[in-house]
């Protein structure tokens, strides 16, 4: 019989519950599989199997009943209203506990992000599983539970209450870009679609029906799952279709969006895989193009790939699948989450997330090096030197003259990266989880995206002023 023989550690914290006016203890679930998912918002491996964790819950809601155990790996990610806003981001309708001290991990001897683990109806462990690939490997042991507990289950759904999500213009703003008219495309990624804009907010043309999905056609029809990078190339646009593991090519002139590359699916390619053949992005989350190229920061296989825009075709660039901080050879380096693209000359800047670093890629001599950044556990809000500076969690820059702007995301600040003098200073702060930054018209353009805000920020005093979406469009 599929039993475990240790009781539960019991899962309340003082930090509180999210997704419910109450809170619970181990207890409370007797008679009912229970299946503990260790995340934390911020990592795209959590992200990725919380389809796994939603199909699981779909398919045994009569006995099954999923609980967050939220371990927060960045300062920021402790608090209970940014963890609030990823639940609303990412459409997450199970119980969550705040394990802001990770007292709740240490109990159960916890490694890594994500873990899950499985509990009995009587309260004991079963097992746990670390990485992705949850729905296969744990749905037959639920299974099973299911056949062999059948007498004594519960089979009555318990009654949460779960966070709705508000009305607002736009819904977790992510990137944005401009074309050569000064209007604006910016991916409204929680209402899974783009908008294009002028440079007063109104509203001009939007992409995609709203709904989340993987559906090609006319604008009013298309969908998308939680977009965010852009890229213009003539009259083509190109969208970096997130957590649909796809670029999305929208044709301008005819209004119809077809798929560039990607099939839907995760796959990841280490060390010496694939090199010099097709691959498929993972998590795509920033795009931008120089010469015949589009690169990709493919955050979900930490690296940067590049679509050949000639062929179309997506390859290896730079990054070898391992999630670290190394420099080196494209082959050799490796990147932490990778999430924001930049360009000056023939050097790539990327926004290493997981790292707090800022990387370059040069792009003839092949080197991969590290100006801002220390490894995957440095992080901070601190500026100067940047021997001492600190970011936290960075995932969009922008580049003027010799100066990195960065979306400090998870310190709510734009940062500046004087690359002459290497010092880092605060430019402008008070905005919540900025994505990205964009330089148009003398202004730097912000996305505050956990305030679903669009700011102008004065690149002398910091000044931020909103720029309000008008919705001159039925959407």
């Amino acid at each position: 019989m599929l039993t475990g023989r240790v009781n539960a550690p019991e899962i309340n914290t003082p930090h509180g519950w999210l997704n419910t006016d109450r809170a619970w203890s181990i207890k409370d679930f007797r008679g009912k599989i229970v299946l503990l998912d260790f995340w934390t918002f911020g990592c795209i491996n959590c992200q990725h199997i919380v389809p796994d964790l939603k199909r699981l819950e779909e398919e045994f809601a009569d006995v099954l009943v999923v609980i967050g155990v939220h371990s927060a790996k960045f300062d920021a990610e402790k608090q209970s209203e940014t963890i609030r806003q990823a639940i609303r981001k990412f459409g997450i309708e199970h119980l969550v506990v705040n394990d802001a001290d990770f007292r709740i991990w240490d109990q159960f001897g916890i490694k890594a992000w994500p873990t899950t683990v499985l509990i009995d109806p009587h309260g004991k462990v079963v097992g746990q599983h670390a990485g992705e690939s949850v729905y296969d490997t744990v749905r037959p042991y639920i299974q099973k539970m299911k056949e062999e507990f059948k007498e004594e289950l519960n089979q009555e759904p318990l009654r949460f209450h779960v966070e709705q999500p508000e009305e607002h213009s736009l819904y977790f703003p992510s990137k944005l870009i401009s074309d050569s008219e000064g209007n604006l495309y910016l991916s409204d990624s929680g209402h899974n679609r783009i908008l294009k804009l002028n440079q007063e907010g109104q509203v001009l043309e939007v992409i995609g029906s709203g709904e989340r999905g993987f559906h090609n056609g006319g604008f009013a029809d298309t969908t998308f799952n939680e977009p965010h990078g852009l890229a213009l190339h003539g009259n083509t646009l190109y969208v970096a279709d997130s957590k649909n593991n796809a670029i999305r090519k929208v044709d301008l002139l005819h209004k119809m969006v077809s798929t560039a590359a990607g099939t839907g699916e995760l796959e990841y390619y280490f060390y010496e895989d694939k090199i010099g053949e097709p691959v498929n992005p993972n998590s795509p989350w920033d795009l931008l193009i120089h010469g015949d190229s589009l690169f990709i920061a493919s955050a979900g296989n930490h690296q940067i790939l590049r679509l050949d825009l000639e062929t179309g075709q997506v390859y290896r660039f730079a990054g070898s699948g391992r999630e670290a901080l190394t420099d080196g050879t494209l082959h050799e380096a490796a990147f932490n989450q990778p999430s924001g693209l930049a360009i000056n000359g023939d050097v790539l800047y990327v926004a290493d997330a997981e790292a707090s670093a800022i990387r370059t890629v040069n792009l003839k001599t092949g080197m991969v090096l590290t100006p801002l950044g220390r490894g995957l556990f440095d992080f901070g809000d601190v500026d100067g030197p940047v021997d001492d500076a600190l970011l936290q969690h960075c995932l969009g820059l922008e580049i003027i003259d010799s100066d990195v702007y960065i979306a400090d995301t998870y310190n709510g600040k734009v940062k500046v990266l004087d690359m002459d003098r290497h010092r880092v200073r605060t430019l402008a702060d008070g905005l919540q989880e900025p994505n990205d930054v964009l330089y148009l018209n003398g202004q730097l353009w912000v996305t505050s995206t956990n305030s679903h805000q669009l700011f102008k920020v004065d690149l002398h005093s910091g000044d931020k002023q909103e720029v309000k979406v008008i919705k001159s469009l039925e959407s």
